[in-house]
């Protein structure tokens, strides 16, 4: 798709972010104020606050999100789960992907401009540290046609080696997650050899994330991310998008003073000042209609506003709208597509929820020994059974077991209260034993009580033997 060019950038032609030649042209976004981009950072600002902490605050004795990889073991929000629960995994991956077709087809790419890590990081990290070095857009604009002096060196090695250290710091959060917080602080303090694996992760992604936010940037989203390319097919006329209103503001052109006597040509709101090309992260001109490039971030709309509250004309030149709404049309809300989609949704979060509030806080698995089924010795029959025990709460437990057989029957538990700490596991054998008479196979109930939790769990097996025993 193509952009209207900023005044330092391409022709119309071609993207805002490649010159005629395909090379790369660095975009420098200018400074915008606004309703939309304090919201925005605010937003930020809580997301990273929750990003930090969830390898911090404890929630049940664990971390928040705590997920140990290499030992099978998830601390989530106070659950506590194992590889067993793994096909949870689906219902989530379903609500997500069923939110993302939602919301989209609603609200656009609400997601992509308020909460997409790219975004959050960019704009709420990196930004403000080029700010910081090198000045507003027009001081870095400039720069960039200068040659290289020692003071813009020196300015570039602390710009660099302050993304350096932002990227270790989001590295290593990250990196908390699957190690704990606490675990995190023992791995730095013993070094790299101690933890090659983690520290060549914890680099890789460092590296990754400097690669990314101080140099490729937009081109992540413009180039590899396909969420703005699936547009299309998530969208349609009633979808929230930023758009400008081409039937206010067309047709556009630049304030001039008109002699006494002459007649005005006639001319839309838009005085075509470029504000809204030099405030877009992407470099796109939003006056081209819909594009792919548009994150919908809404900086062209608080730049747009601010120009209309100096010329004193309404705002919403540029605005949040649908197509048709853009159009003079109607914008429907409800519609087919958000039915489906809402539906889909409605049934994924019904059966994750299910599935969450369901789950029993430990495991209990009674299985048949391996070989024969049942051993008969001087008319009487043994069955042998294991019982497999794995405490799924977050704190340690006593799990208690007793067998109820509706028959006369020699039961050997050999330990009948089991206490194990968090997602640890152990196998207890069970012996039954009828004597002569007793006629099998008959049904037994073992019920397995959670002291933690006041869980009980109930269950059935079959004693297996020949149609009666001597006697």
């Amino acid at each position: 798709m193509s952009a209207a060019p900023q005044r330092d950038g391409p022709r119309i032609d071609q993207l805002s972010s490649i010159r005629a030649d395909g090379s790369r042209l660095a975009l420098h976004p200018a400074d915008v104020r606004g309703r939309f981009i304090t919201r925005r950072r605010v937003g930020f600002a809580v997301l990273i606050a929750i990003y930090l902490a969830l390898p911090l605050v404890e929630v049940g004795g664990h971390p928040a999100v705590h997920l140990d990889v290499a030992a099978r073991r998830f601390y989530l929000f106070g659950g506590t789960y194992n590889a067993q629960d793994f096909w949870r995994v689906l219902f989530l991956v379903t609500s997500v992907g069923f939110g993302l077709l939602f919301f989209t087809a609603w609200l656009g790419r609400v997601w992509c401009g308020w909460a997409c890590p790219q975004t959050v990081f960019l704009e709420a990290l990196y930004r403000p540290i080029e700010r910081f070095f090198d000045g507003p857009r027009e001081r870095r604009l400039k720069a960039a046609r200068e040659p290289w002096t020692p003071a813009r060196v020196t300015r570039a090695v602390l710009k660099h080696g302050a993304y350096a250290a932002v990227s270790m710091l989001i590295s290593h959060a990250a990196l908390s997650l699957f190690v704990s917080a606490g675990g995190l602080v023992s791995m730095v303090a013993a070094g790299p050899v101690a933890s090659p694996v983690a520290f060549t992760w914890a680099m890789a992604v460092t590296g990754a994330l400097y690669f990314n936010f101080a140099w490729f940037r937009e081109q992540l989203c413009v180039v590899v991310c396909p969420y703005g390319r699936l547009q299309s097919a998530m969208q349609d006329r009633d979808s929230l998008i930023v758009g400008y209103d081409a039937r206010r503001g067309e047709p556009r052109g630049r304030l001039v003073k008109v002699p006494a006597g002459a007649t005005a040509p006639p001319r839309g709101d838009c005085v075509d000042c470029f504000r809204c090309v030099a405030v877009c992260p992407t470099g796109i001109d939003i006056r081209n209609g819909l594009q792919m490039d548009c994150l919908a971030c809404a900086q062209c709309v608080d730049a747009c506003d601010g120009v209309m509250d100096k010329l004193g004309r309404p705002r919403g030149l540029i605005r949040y709208d649908s197509l048709n709404g853009l159009d003079g049309q109607l914008r429907r809300v409800l519609r087919p597509r958000l039915f489906i989609y809402g539906a889909l949704l409605l049934v994924a979060v019904v059966g994750l929820t299910l599935s969450l509030a369901r789950r029993v806080p430990f495991e209990a698995n009674l299985l048949r020994f391996q070989g024969m089924p049942y051993v008969v010795e001087q008319g009487t029959v043994r069955n042998q059974f294991e019982l497999h025990l794995v405490n799924k709460n977050p704190s340690d437990t006593v799990l208690s077991i007793r067998v109820d057989s509706p028959v006369p029957a020699k039961v050997v538990v050999p330990q009948a209260q089991v206490t194990l700490g968090s997602l640890e596991s152990f196998r207890v054998p069970l012996f039954i034993t009828v004597g002569p008479g007793v006629k099998t196979p008959f049904t037994f109930i073992v019920e397995v009580s959670d002291a933690a939790s006041g869980e009980v769990k109930r269950m059935e097996a079959r004693f297996l033997g020949p149609a009666a025993t001597g006697g």
